[in-house]
């Protein structure tokens, strides 16, 4: 890896850049520890940005690092506008975003406007009294005349959505955890408020945004029971079976219309300032799609947003991906998706779908070829396996409370790991925050470096193949189409199409190339050549990739 900083190196001024974009997570904890107390930190990152811009993404996402107790490890701010002394300071993230603007990638960074910390001070103001200028800045409500909640919404975290605060001899609402009282946004001010530490931090140069939990924002004024879910419609993709939120239809608690205006309020902040954009966290199981189709439509609501129709349950064959991009092409009709495989709440891919090396470069090979940007998380470019984590090092209150059948988060956010000869894997001096996994060591950069076959590689290559294809980025898609096993699709742009063809299975397939006068592409990526009677052969995992020219 030769990546140097150079002063030179400027950003594109497109500000569609975040269409096709690809976007790297990067989860501050467990980055790289700078200064010895087991924690990452902000120049911790910044000293590994060369290695982030080898790998040829457009972006990192860095998840909070704001001022916070960490009851929910920074999800929990206590102070929109600042830096966490964990983390560093201001100065640092200053020098974090000169940095990775050198070396031609750009910063987002997570905002979490749905809820604060309770020790942030609107709170503490909000929970003293019943007339205080920040009364009513928080969701509050009186009891029901036995002295229960107000109604019978959930928190994803488990039990009731409300808790009762003796100050105000009222509840208050928390999607989340209790520490994390939901902020109401029906108050004028508190929209505002949030708009301005926007600002605050597009004004110290960042890029754009990940809106935490999007469709959380804005709940029912009226505060309407959720009707019961019927057993066989439950979904196990937001919170996890065990969980009693999944047996509700979630009408009343999250995705209210009043939100799309709040979502043209911002993205009209972010227009203020050139080539900024926002990627949007919906959490919902039964109508995640819909719900990124209505908040990205047009040009004046949020850029893109994800779901998890890939984040959660079993491998995704060809049928399911054909299914879930015909759905986008229905209800996301002018709107833009990011796809991801990974990310710090999920279990990682590679176990959650029992891949081996040869599927995971075969999935990586897919994701980098469907029509939206994409988001990659810490650690899958090294195919790191969801690390096992014993219950007395857990951190995470959501495993600590769901312990053994759901054992939480922790397990996808330990430590990354850069040498294999060091027991914390070259990420700290000292005894990191969570335990690294003694069954990552081997898959450490400084091993895959040495190794052309690695899977670090194939990611750099798939990356790279993507970029020098302006189809793939930016291009609009036929059909995604399956022929047993196989995935594919034809994404065209500017007088290019791109054929793409994955076979997603450990035994060999057949189909009909295409009409017209293909040209191979993608050797690097392993793609198959046609025979000459038109069939693709595909081998196990095996990819086919060929262009014309319209021109």
């Amino acid at each position: 890896m030769n990546v140097q900083i150079n002063s030179a190196t400027e950003l594109s001024a497109d500000k569609d850049w975040w269409r096709g974009a690809v976007i790297y997570q990067i989860y501050p904890r467990s980055y790289q520890d700078s200064n010895g107390d087991g924690i990452g930190d902000l120049n911790g990152i910044t000293a590994r940005l060369p290695y982030v811009a080898s790998l040829g993404v457009d972006a990192i996402w860095i998840s909070p690092f704001f001022t916070s107790p960490m009851k929910d490890f920074g999800y929990d701010v206590s102070d929109y506008c600042d830096v966490d002394p964990m983390f560093g300071t201001l100065s640092d993230f200053d020098v974090l975003v000169d940095t990775a603007h050198k070396l031609g990638v750009r910063v987002m960074i997570d905002l979490v406007l749905s809820h604060t910390s309770d020790q942030h001070p609107w709170f503490v103001e909000s929970r003293a009294n019943r007339d205080n200028p920040k009364a009513d800045w928080y969701v509050w409500a009186d009891p029901k005349p036995d002295g229960t909640p107000p109604n019978n919404w959930l928190s994803i975290f488990g039990g009731p959505a409300w808790q009762w605060d003796a100050r105000r001899e009222q509840y208050y609402l928390h999607n989340f955890l209790t520490e994390q009282p939901d902020l109401n946004f029906h108050t004028p001010d508190v929209q505002d408020a949030l708009l301005d530490s926007v600002r605050f931090w597009l004004d110290r140069g960042v890029d754009g945004f990940r809106l935490d939990t999007i469709n959380f924002y804005i709940h029912d004024k009226q505060l309407r029971d959720n009707p019961p879910l019927p057993v066989d419609q439950r979904d196990a993709t937001i919170a996890p079976r065990v969980n009693p939120y999944n047996h509700q239809l979630h009408l009343y608690d999250k995705n209210q219309p009043e939100n799309l205006a709040f979502l043209e309020r911002f993205r009209a902040v972010l227009d203020e300032y050139a080539a900024t954009t926002a990627v949007g966290e919906v959490g919902d199981a039964q109508s995640g799609l819909e719900i990124m189709g209505q908040y990205t439509s047009g040009d004046s609501r949020v850029h893109m947003c994800y779901s998890f129709e890939f984040l959660s349950g079993d491998q995704p064959d060809a049928a399911r991906i054909a299914h879930v991009m015909g759905r986008v092409d229905d209800v996301v009709t002018d709107g833009w998706a990011c796809w991801a495989f990974s990310n710090h709440d999920v279990v990682r891919h590679a176990s959650r779908w029992n891949l081996t090396p040869q599927a995971q470069k075969a999935f990586t090979t897919l994701i980098m070829c469907l029509r939206g940007s994409v988001c990659l998380y810490q650690g899958e470019e090294l195919g790191l396996p969801e690390a096992d984590v014993p219950f007395e090092d857990l951190q995470d209150p959501y495993g600590i409370e769901f312990w053994p059948e759901f054992k939480g988060r922790d397990g996808c956010r330990t430590p990354m790991v850069w040498e294999p000869s060091n027991q914390n894997g070259g990420f700290s001096e000292a005894t990191p925050w969570l335990p690294v996994s003694h069954a990552h060591l081997s898959h450490a950069v400084a091993t895959q470096e040495q190794d052309p076959g690695a899977l670090l590689h194939h990611y750099r290559k798939a990356i790279h193949f993507r970029a020098a294809h302006p189809a793939l980025v930016k291009g609009a898609h036929d059909r995604v189409k399956s022929t047993g096993s196989i995935v594919h699709f034809i994404r065209s742009h500017d007088g290019e199409d791109v054929f793409v063809a994955v076979n997603l299975s450990s035994e060999p397939a057949v189909m009909e190339m295409p009409a017209g006068d293909w040209q191979q592409i993608g050797q690097e990526l392993g793609s198959a050549h046609a025979a000459p009677d038109g069939k693709l052969h595909l081998g196990p995992w095996q990819p086919a990739l060929a262009r014309r020219s319209n021109t």
